[in-house]
């Protein structure tokens, strides 16, 4: 499973560095307008730490993408993306990677990017379309991998764009208020593109 995880790391980076500027437009809206830049130079990074580095397991690839991620991207977005594959990683180590397990790690990989970010459904933030894209796989998942990760990218999608009438509640966009209303979050963006690569190259 190394090869097809390393794969979908690649495939994240290409996909985050040709949405980088929509993610930046979505993001100077209700944001500090970083966080195309932040993600494209973030993957970057990992990519560049794939070419020059090789692992023996999936958890270990994953933390070191984690700490690869908090240590290059600024804003919100590194930490709450780099806790995530921290999680993820630790939460598959020593286990058998089957669909049920991935699906395990995307969870403790939200938790921590609950844990740091403290949001709640509705906050307008990445959880929007991480919630129902952890329920749609798991409901899915006996279905096998591929079934659970189309799920989920589709429920994330769903949830993105669920977000664009919520007036936000956590981070830079919470201090417009209503003026946050009518805009997409560019969070639930990326977490969507992750996970619709996620569906395209994991499975």
């Amino acid at each position: 499973m190394i090869d097809q995880f390393t794969d979908w790391l690649r495939d994240s980076s290409r996909v985050l560095h040709e949405n980088a500027a929509y993610l930046t437009e979505l993001d100077s809206a209700i944001g500090d307008a970083d966080h195309g830049a932040n993600m494209d130079r973030g993957f970057a990074a990992v990519v560049a730490m794939l070419d020059e580095t090789s692992f023996t397991s999936v958890d270990e690839l994953l933390k070191k993408v984690g700490m690869t991620l908090v240590s290059k991207v600024g804003g919100a977005s590194g930490p709450l993306y780099g806790t995530f594959f921290l999680r993820f990683g630790t939460a598959l180590a020593g286990a058998e990677v089957t669909p049920e397990a991935i699906g395990a790690g995307l969870r403790a990989g939200v938790g921590g990017i609950l844990a740091r970010g403290k949001a709640e459904l509705g906050d307008k933030t990445m959880y929007d379309a991480w919630a129902p894209a952890l329920d749609a796989y798991d409901a899915a998942v006996g279905d096998g991998l591929a079934a659970a990760l189309g799920a989920a990218a589709e429920a994330a999608a769903k949830g993105r764009d669920a977000t664009v009438p919520l007036e936000a509640r956590k981070g830079r966009a919470s201090y417009l208020g209503e003026r946050s209303v009518g805009h997409q979050d560019p969070g639930a963006t990326s977490t969507t593109l992750l996970l619709e690569s996620a569906a395209r190259t994991l499975a």
